[in-house]
């Protein structure tokens, strides 16, 4: 090979590295963002964190490269650097907060040095690219590499990425990229290779392949800290990860590590939330239900002989698909989204309501906690006007809202915002609401809020026969509030302000960091 064909495909592989570099350093980004938003809570506010802390970091990177005084050897030991801090980052982070409880600062300084050996990579290969006398090196075919490696990885991580491999299987994988391109590049540059910087690639890269293989047994590991009962399902979805635990004949259904149901006392909250809107309305032919994809809200909807159609919708179609066809898990709603009354619409809740033109009888929402933005949204005044152009003249509808007593400001919130909303039977007036709690030990003090057009009489409800909580003696002392969670100001929840968030954030952080 000649000297100009040797520095072409030099040139060539280093450009060809800055793609798969680009790949691997956004993909930790993203990997980090998503366990900082599952571990720690508001994926807006933490991706924002993330995003602004590994920014700042790579400028950090970059300006260290100068004072790099060979930069083959630099962009050699940064790759090899990327593959065990980044390779690792998953796996160390997620055991540190099964044992330890806290992962804030570990992440925060994990980011750090990535955004600052990932800062580092450009300005080194521009650099070694005109030390081999690339003639046609232009610093834009580097920073296009850059880019298109960027854009490849973040279309990748949301729709192969977290589906297939996992966090801690992905952050292994794309370390063992960061080593790949250290391989590959000490050999092609074998003449500046030193001895020692093959030994601990050797030694970095058995390292990762072996954690690699061992990844299912460290995510068991994790789980088994992380969660009491034994693991009997754990999958990550596009949209948030997966833990079924069960004890015995105790089953407990966990999305991003918070508690959504427990078989023993999940009837003291899908109770509650269905019959008395149920109860109370004079038609229930036509009922909806967002959210609630377990078809706990189904199976006590399916109680009432007058339901002729019900439409559930929820965003993870894997919820649904779950359980629907998995016996262990379909016999906990006794089959219900098996039932041909019912169907299964795996949409946004909000863009459901915006295409969707029928009218229902009951809606029933049973939404996740307004932690960020993207569910807040869910809660807001304009929600809920749109959501009352679906409901019928008499019609009912009711929404689970958070604990009254952890987070009272925020369950006032969702009050005052259903009461602000619009009201298209009475214009320039809002809506009626009842609001109610019961006590769940899995959740404690839950609240959830009735509201219709016109105001809700206070009258004895008519039940189904079965229950094994709710009476009309329980409905009565549901309506009480004592006076440590009875009703205090707050703001109205809107698209604008999100006033909503906050009060959840600090009602939380204020019993339980």
């Amino acid at each position: 090979m000649t000297a100009t064909r040797a520095v072409e495909a030099r040139a060539a592989w280093l450009l060809a590295a800055t793609f798969l570099i680009a790949v691997a350093g956004l993909i930790y980004e993203l990997i980090a963002a998503t366990l900082s938003s599952y571990l720690l809570g508001d994926s807006v506010r933490q991706f924002s964190l993330v995003i602004g802390i590994f920014l700042s970091a790579m400028g950090v990177g970059a300006w260290l490269s100068r004072f790099v005084t060979r930069a083959f050897s630099g962009f050699v030991w940064a790759q090899i650097l990327l593959g065990v801090v980044g390779g690792f980052m998953a796996p160390v982070l997620f055991l540190n907060y099964a044992w330890m409880g806290h992962v804030a600062l570990p992440l925060y300084a994990t980011l750090i040095a990535i955004g600052i050996l990932s800062g580092m990579e450009i300005p080194l290969i521009a650099r070694v690219l005109e030390e081999i006398g690339a003639l046609k090196f232009r610093f834009e075919n580097v920073l296009s590499a850059d880019y298109v490696g960027a854009l490849v990885a973040s279309l990748a991580f949301p729709l192969f990425v977290i589906p297939h491999l996992g966090l801690m299987s992905a952050s292994l994988a794309f370390g063992g990229l960061n080593l790949a391109v250290a391989g590959l590049s000490l050999l092609v540059f074998r003449e500046w290779a030193t001895r020692m910087q093959v030994a601990v690639w050797a030694l970095a890269f058995v390292a990762t392949l072996g954690a690699l293989v061992l990844s299912e047994r460290l995510v068991s590991v994790t789980e088994a800290e992380l969660f009491e009962d034994d693991i009997i399902l754990s999958e990550a979805t596009p949209y948030q990860q997966i833990t079924v635990t069960r004890y015995r004949d105790r089953v407990r259904l966990f999305l991003d590590h918070s508690i959504q149901f427990d078989s023993l006392d999940e009837r003291r909250y899908h109770e509650p939330l269905v019959h008395p809107a149920m109860a109370l309305a004079p038609r229930r032919a036509n009922v909806l239900i967002l959210g609630g994809g377990d078809g706990m809200a189904v199976r006590e909807l399916l109680r009432y002989h007058g339901v002729q159609a019900v439409t559930l919708v929820d965003l993870d179609p894997r919820v649904t698909a779950l359980f629907r066809d998995h016996d262990e898990l379909a016999v906990l709603s006794a089959n219900a989204l098996r039932d041909a009354r019912v169907t299964v619409v795996n949409e946004d809740a909000w863009k459901f309501l915006e295409r969707d033109t029928r009218v229902y009888d009951v809606v029933i929402i049973d939404l996740p906690d307004p932690k960020n933005i993207a569910l807040s949204r869910l809660y807001t005044r304009q929600f809920y006007g749109l959501l009352a152009e679906r409901l019928s003249g008499q019609g009912v509808f009711v929404t689970q809202a958070g604990s009254p007593f952890f987070a009272r400001q925020a369950f006032w919130s969702v009050v005052e915002t259903i009461e602000s909303s619009r009201n298209p039977q009475k214009p320039g007036q809002g809506l009626h609401t009842v609001p109610y709690h019961s006590y769940v030990p899995s959740f404690g003090q839950w609240g959830f809020v009735l509201a219709a057009f016109e105001p809700i009489s206070d009258r004895k409800i008519e039940l189904p026969d079965g229950l094994s909580y709710l009476n009309n003696d329980v409905w009565r002392a549901a309506q009480v509030f004592g006076e440590d969670i009875d009703r205090i100001k707050a703001d109205v929840n809107t698209l604008q302000s999100h006033a909503l968030i906050g009060y959840y954030l600090d009602g939380w952080d204020y019993w339980f960091r």
